[in-house]
């Protein structure tokens, strides 16, 4: 259906439910002669008579009573259809998707989440799990969460979470059989598990940094993962030094099941991002979440 055909039939309905262009115009905001050309208008192309008018009165033809029977329900479902989706709008309502990586859907989003949907039981989360650079808007999501440093420029970006930082660790039987390293140099001399980047299948080169010296250390060792959860597990099992989010191994680390080594060279550095698009129309939803995700400080 064209765009011109759906405006005469509305048109149409208009008079036919007011019997009468004046009150029928007014409804439409719309002049009583423009109505009346769009009237004739669609007879015209039908072929038919859909309106006998009178001095007293309009009402409809056998052909216009038809036609009224199965488009007033047709277009006063679309009426109500978008209704209710200008009602998105306001009612904090309808899903939200959201890519995010395993360790920032762990520790930040899902402890936030569980407070909020109680609270909201018409509100639903998708969370897509992937370590990639999504294209959040050629795979419809809503949102991304990324490293502030991975973000394209033109994406706003929301700070859900803290300063970051590696850790450098192994376990007290690795140190048992090799000495500690003292700088990243010291490196090369020892068995290192390996972190395989699922977004670019690259090798993760540890990134060290004090003061003003930067480092991207490519290390060796027998193992390589495309988890990081692998990698701790390696680590805290005494098969090499592991660099991993310093969260991750807080509790091994207090508990003495892992020693951090070169810790002055992993300073902070910015953390994680809930990014997308555009604020434009953004559904109550949406906005509740990404509020609620705010990180404060």
């Amino acid at each position: 259906m064209q765009r011109d055909e759906l405006v005469d039939l509305n048109a149409f309905l208009a008079v036919a439910e007011e019997q009468s262009f004046t009150r029928a115009a007014a409804r439409l905001g719309t002049s009583q002669s423009a109505l009346s050309h769009t009237v004739r208008r669609l007879e015209t192309r039908l072929g038919l008579r859909l309106l006998t008018r009178t001095t007293r009165r309009v009402s409809a033809t056998e052909a216009g009573e038809r036609l009224l029977q199965t488009l007033a329900p047709a277009l006063n479902s679309i009426a109500d259809e978008i209704a209710s989706l200008s009602e998105l709008s306001e009612k904090p309502s309808g899903t939200v998707r959201i890519t995010t990586s395993e360790h920032a859907a762990i520790s930040l989003l899902w402890p936030k989440l569980k407070q909020l949907l109680p609270e909201h039981p018409d509100i639903h989360i998708e969370l897509s799990l992937d370590s990639g650079l999504t294209d959040i808007v050629a795979d419809r999501f809503d949102a991304g969460v990324r490293l502030e440093e991975t973000i394209a420029r033109d994406m706003i970006a929301v700070p859900i979470g803290p300063p970051l930082r590696m850790a450098v660790v192994g376990a007290p039987s690795y140190f048992a059989r090799h000495p500690r390293p003292l700088r990243p140099q010291d490196l090369a001399q020892h068995r290192c598990i390996n972190l395989r980047m699922r977004s670019s299948g690259g090798v993760y080169a540890w990134e060290l940094e004090k003061g003003k010296r930067a480092l991207r250390v490519r290390v060796d060792g027998q193992l390589t993962f495309n988890s990081a959860s692998m990698v701790r597990q390696a680590a805290l099992d005494g098969f090499g030094l592991a660099c991993v989010m310093e969260d991750q191994m807080s509790e091994p680390v207090q508990a003495g099941r892992l020693i951090r080594v070169l810790e002055d060279w992993c300073p902070p550095f910015p953390g994680y991002h809930l990014y997308y698009p555009s604020r434009r129309n953004a559904s109550a939803a949406f906005r509740l979440v990404v509020e609620a995700l705010r990180y404060r400080g």
